[in-house]
């Protein structure tokens, strides 16, 4: 019985190493290249969102090079918690291909955009990678 306990004890150890989040460089960070916070974009017209990063590599999802990871571009919704999974939803993009990139088509009104770096498992690193929130406006 000893030695079975001892044995889920381990495996619930590895479980939870494995389960963690990947390290990033103290110096690494990201941005929201364009639009720049405040733009006031035309509504019905798909709009260019273009992804920078600094001191670390872009990985495809799946993929665990040291110092890399993955975008995720949160629309009109804050963090999520940290350690977990990110949500893949409407406000939540997942960029798992290495797009530095892409088009969005959002409806009139205020929002707010936010890029976050996820690793190989769309995990965010610790510490996070995550770009200022920006504001654009569609009318």
């Amino acid at each position: 019985m000893r030695l079975l306990f001892a044995a889920l004890a381990m495996t619930a150890l590895l479980i939870g190493a494995t389960a963690s989040a990947t390290d990033a460089p103290a110096n690494a960070y990201c941005y929201i290249g364009w639009p720049a916070d405040g733009a006031v974009l035309p509504a019905g017209k798909p709009f260019r969102v273009w992804f920078g990063l600094r001191n670390m590599g872009v990985a495809p999802k799946g993929v665990a090079f040291e110092n890399t990871g993955h975008h995720h571009l949160l629309i009109d919704t804050g963090l999520p918690p940290a350690g977990q999974v990110i949500p893949s939803d409407r406000n939540h993009l997942h960029f798992g291909a290495g797009e530095t990139e892409t088009m969005l088509d959002l409806p009139p009104g205020t929002h707010t955009l936010q890029l976050l770096m996820g690793d190989d498992k769309h995990i965010p690193h610790t510490p996070p990678v995550v770009s200022k929130r920006i504001t654009v406006t569609v009318r």
